[in-house]
């Protein structure tokens, strides 16, 4: 079998997780995120939409893959695993509301001794539903369920040099990505194509390599800019109307994003003003992340900068960013926000998103960066500020 990374690479993130599962006295855990479980396996097909686990039992030196059974090729062509942790239940499982795949991973758990074990579940993973967690609870009434939400993904919060070495060519693909929108944006073009654009440079990359599947885009136009979360329409740009843009760059399922304004038009000067401020706090902040300093003092950076405007900014300025799968490229450990004490780390990476949507001039602009010894390190390289194109 083949995987992304090198075996130790896999082992070494296994065992991390099985000291955290130690300190929280776990005995057996049940992942069902899809990045975690590519993170500890390998496993990369785009099959999540069907009930999956991969289970890591405290002392064992690899998982076990559970899939659907017509998945299991799929794993032959991305995992680390030995083939005999690779177990695939019945197609007669799929698409019956009489049976439900999670029963035949109850009985696999107890048919391998863990049905009175300490199971760890991750309790808010996207794909684990209800109804999974309620059969489980069902069929192992002698087990004891702990909550270990969360416990891989805070091993994936600091990087091996070899997924920083993959972030970067994500970095490369995001400005392929962004340069082909920017490009194709003027008044009378519909946001559509433009959004065609992104994708295409986003896929196509560069001689050298070429993007996975990008888990989001957010295009705002004219008044709708107030609204950070807003996809395309097939209506056309307009004369003096400013429009958002938020993407990412995606290798490998590895994610850097990157948010830009660009303007039809002559901007308004107080518009130029919300930009040169921002840039300046986003000056402010990377100067700021270093090794040992908390994430909340990153927002006072940038609060302190913003504020001689009298701008504010009630949302967090980032987040942790990585390896992520649908439906969101973020990380959900730690976020750049006040209260936030964690310290910052080498390899560590972050989106820090500067976007202003509460003052009457609403401008986006965002970098992913890497934590390291000295300088942070961008992993986006995009001309920043207010980008004018005439109209």
């Amino acid at each position: 079998m083949t995987s992304l990374f090198a075996p130790e690479e896999y082992r070494r993130r296994i065992r991390e997780s099985q000291q955290r599962m130690r300190a929280a006295s776990i005995d057996v855990l049940l992942i069902a995120s899809p990045e975690n479980i590519n993170y500890l396996t390998g496993y990369s097909g785009w099959s999540f939409y069907t009930p999956q686990l991969a289970i890591l039992p405290v002392d064992a030196d690899q998982p076990l893959l559970v899939l659907r059974a017509m998945d299991v090729a799929c794993a032959d062509f991305t995992v680390f695993l030995d083939p005999a942790n690779v177990v695939g239940y019945p197609e007669t499982w799929i698409g019956t509301a009489a049976r439900h795949p999670m029963e035949f991973m109850t009985q696999l758990v107890r048919d391998r001794g863990w049905q009175r074990a300490r199971l760890g579940v991750e309790k808010s993973a996207h794909f684990f539903t209800v109804r999974a967690y309620e059969i489980l609870r069902a069929g192992l009434p002698d087990a004891t369920f702990v909550d270990a939400d969360l416990l891989v993904d805070w091993v994936r919060l600091v990087k091996s040099d070899a997924e920083i070495a993959i972030m970067r060519q994500a970095g490369v693909l995001a400005g392929c990505a962004m340069r082909a929108a920017v490009d194709k944006i003027a008044a009378g073009v519909r946001e559509c194509d433009a959004a065609a654009a992104l994708y295409h440079g986003q896929l196509a990359g560069t001689a050298g390599f070429g993007g996975s599947v990008p888990n989001s885009v957010l295009m705002a136009t004219g008044e709708k800019t107030r609204a950070p979360h807003l996809k395309w329409t097939d209506e056309p740009f307009r004369a003096n109307e400013a429009v958002t843009i938020e993407l990412s760059g995606s290798r490998h399922q590895y994610h850097c994003a990157l948010a830009r304004t660009v303007y039809l038009g002559q901007p308004p000067a107080a518009l130029l003003g919300v930009a040169d401020i921002v840039q300046q706090g986003m000056s402010a902040v990377l100067e700021r992340a270093r090794p040992g300093v908390a994430c909340e003092e990153l927002v006072a950076a940038w609060g302190s900068v913003i504020s001689q405007l009298g701008l504010q900014k009630s949302s967090r300025i980032g987040y942790s960013i990585g390896l992520c799968f649908q439906p969101t490229w973020l990380e959900r450990t730690v976020s750049l926000q006040q209260g936030e004490r964690t310290e910052l780390a080498p390899n560590m990476t972050f989106h820090l998103m500067c976007g202003m949507w509460e003052g009457k001039d609403k401008f986006v602009m965002s970098e992913t960066f890497r934590v390291t010894d000295g300088d942070a390190e961008l992993l986006t390289d995009f001309p920043r500020g207010l980008l004018v194109k005439a109209a």
